[in-house]
């Protein structure tokens, strides 16, 4: 076993790494960009070293400076984590060449699966079933088009080095194809350095299922199948493990084209085979075809780890050390089951746009039953959600004998999860474990999609949650005295937020009044738990830098207020604004141009995606106030329309 290795990525799967190498006594070296100067894993790792500025480009992808890190520092190997340069076969050979271990597959193997056209091209050869479609280098757009024709529409267009949805269109018809080709090559290019694409069958009622290997270059096992079918812009949002609906002969099926894919390329290390699942007439052994393979660990594979007892990075460790396969596929075995729900920093009812912001309050569910309820986190309260790296807060993990129990589990563990300074999407993860279709294991790629506005709908304000907000934007909750109402402020006063006001009225030891809009609410604290209007109320009163919040049946979170604060400049006047933070990567329209709702006006590039920004109406371009190139902030005006008549 190594004595130190080095962990070349950041957030919650160094902190995964660093968690297991502690176990096994291996002392572990964290790299972190500017930006990650105070971060988690940095606090965790036994020794950490500086590598560059914030943007990836110029820390978390400097090969030569990790390996550079991982040589001054005497550690012995380098755990890639995913993503980054987890399956950058030109670093595993720079690795390779420095003398260190690469914990992961060879870089021989990540080339044979690297590029999706190719993988494909070798899974047919290897006897494992592949979805129709074109895999050929010519990549002229009338032939890609020829070949879409032939397939037969819908076709999904995908990057072939890529990943996360990241260069992938769907395309319903031949007149769309174009532009859509267009915008998957260009996001390729960003992401990926590769403009290449791939076009595929799309399969109308598709499930996403993948199959968990792992080799010792030698042989290889499989460890059951996990469903990611709950996804949204082609990313997964919450997954499972086994699969609803599973048969035995289906997952011995799958099981042996996932090892069989695995050996065609004497894979060492975890691996994960993802096949695309017609679900049209329920599980069938024909009804599978291979994806592409993912040489590394997955985001999801706590869920595997929750089902079988394995933990795949130990088995990562000790295989990379040399260590033969820990076991055989007759010593696996399924327990329960487990599903994972990724809680992120993002706007939902703005099309998930990527959010930043600091996190004020984060508070995750008691996790004294760790075989039931499993947090894996790299931030902490008081942490910033930068622009430069993926939003992601926390994966919320649960375990259940049962999938009903494990679903209830998650239910339970993301209602007692406590976010506070940035918007993200707790309530739409809710909302999706009561999804009545998901309970019942009816899942498929389009869920999400058909029922977004259900999903997504904002609920009204509960009034007995904003009046407990009042009281403690006020400061008057104090659960550690008798009341619970803290006596010297005022007893009559106005209390404003942003978006409202109210008036508070003190009535004695543990009693309040508040009223919103004409409405009274008696406020008491009695037992140890806040009563409101005379019913009980589990709600728990938070103050923190971005204000109140008041977590419970939902979250409600008010924002005192500022009375220096001066109005800003009229927002109106048909300006088109940058939603987030990033990179302007293109501009469709000129000044005198005349526009229909729903024109492109312009993409912008931020966290490694794409986003068209169009028209809300119709009218003509008055200015264009931002140029390809540009870096801009949330917020800044990019296009303005003429003032409407009237």
């Amino acid at each position: 076993m190594f004595q130190k290795i080095l962990i070349a990525n950041r957030g919650e799967i160094a902190c995964r790494v660093i968690d297991t190498a502690r176990k096994l006594g291996v002392r572990t070296v964290a790299v972190y960009s500017d930006a990650d100067r105070a971060a988690r894993h940095v606090a965790m790792a036994d020794e950490a070293v500086p590598i560059g500025g914030p943007a990836p480009k110029d820390s978390y992808l400097r090969g030569d400076a990790i390996i550079r890190a991982a040589l001054d520092t005497g550690a012995q190997a380098i755990h890639p984590g995913y993503g980054f340069l987890s399956e950058n076969p030109d670093f595993v050979d720079a690795v390779t060449a420095a003398g260190l271990v690469f914990i992961g597959p060879s870089a021989d193997a990540i080339r044979k699966m690297g590029l999706k056209d190719a993988a494909k091209a070798l899974m047919e050869q290897a006897g494992v079933p592949v979805v129709p479609g074109y895999h050929g280098e010519n990549q002229d757009a009338a032939h890609l088009a020829q070949q879409a024709q032939a397939i037969g529409y819908p076709v999904l267009i995908k990057a072939v080095a890529g990943g996360g949805g990241k260069g992938m269109r769907l395309v319903e018809r031949a007149q769309d194809f174009p532009a859509a080709l267009q915008s998957a090559t260009g996001e390729a290019a960003t992401a990926f350095g590769n403009p290449a694409v791939l076009i595929e069958k799309y399969v109308r009622q598709p499930r996403h299922i993948e199959v968990q290997v792992f080799g010792d270059g030698h042989r290889a096992v499989h460890l059951f199948e996990r469903d990611c079918s709950l996804q949204r812009r082609h990313q997964k949002v919450i997954e499972e493990a086994p699969a609803p609906g599973m048969t035995p002969r289906m997952r011995a099926a799958m099981g042996e084209a996932a090892t069989r894919a695995a050996q065609a390329i004497g894979y060492a290390g975890a691996g994960t085979v993802e096949f695309i699942v017609d679900a049209g007439q329920g599980l069938r052994p024909d009804g599978f075809w291979f994806m592409e393979m993912n040489t590394r660990l997955q985001v999801e594979h706590p869920v595997t780890e929750a089902i079988t007892g394995i933990d795949l990075v130990e088995w990562q460790l000790r295989v990379a050390s040399g260590e033969p396969l820990p076991a055989r596929q007759e010593d696996l075995a399924i327990t329960g089951h487990a599903f994972e729900a990724r809680l992120y920093a993002e706007d939902v009812p703005a099309g998930f746009l990527p959010a930043t912001g600091r996190l004020a309050h984060l508070r995750f569910p008691d996790q004294a039953r760790p075989d039931q309820v499993r947090i894996e986190t790299g931030v902490r309260a008081g942490d910033a959600i930068s622009p430069w790296y993926d939003p992601m807060i926390a994966k919320v993990v649960t375990h259940g004998a049962t999938r009903a129990i494990a679903l209830r589990a998650l239910e339970s563990a993301l209602a007692d999860t406590e976010v506070a300074g940035s918007v993200t999407n707790l309530d739409f993860l809710i909302a999706l474990t009561r999804h009545p279709g998901f309970g019942r294991g009816e899942v498929d790629t389009g869920l999400i999609a058909r029922d977004l506005p259900a999903l997504i709908a904002a609920a009204e304000p509960d009034p007995a949650a904003l009046a407990l907000a009042v009281l403690g934007l006020a400061r008057l909750d104090d659960p550690q005295s008798r009341g619970g109402i803290t006596l010297w402020q005022p007893l009559r006063r106005t209390i404003a937020w942003d978006g409202g006001a109210a008036l508070l009225e003190v009535l004695g030891p543990g009693a309040a009044r508040v009223t919103l809009d004409g409405a009274a609410h008696e406020i008491g604290y009695q037992g140890g738990r806040w009563w409101v209007d005379g019913s009980p109320r589990r709600a728990r009163i938070v103050n923190h830098a971005a204000g109140t919040s008041v977590f419970g049946d939902g979250a409600l979170t008010l924002v005192p207020l500022d009375p220096l604060a001066r109005g800003g400049a009229e927002t109106g006047g048909g300006l088109t604004l940058s939603p987030m933070p990033g990179l302007v990567k293109a501009i469709f329209v000129a000044p005198g141009q005349q526009v229909a709702a729903g024109t492109r006006l312009a993409i912008l590039e931020a966290m490694k995606m794409e986003h068209t920004l169009t028209a809300a109406r119709d009218g003509r371009v008055a200015e264009v106030l931002a140029q390809p190139g540009d870096q801009v902030e949330a917020g800044a005006p990019l296009i303005r329309l003429e003032e409407e008549d009237g």
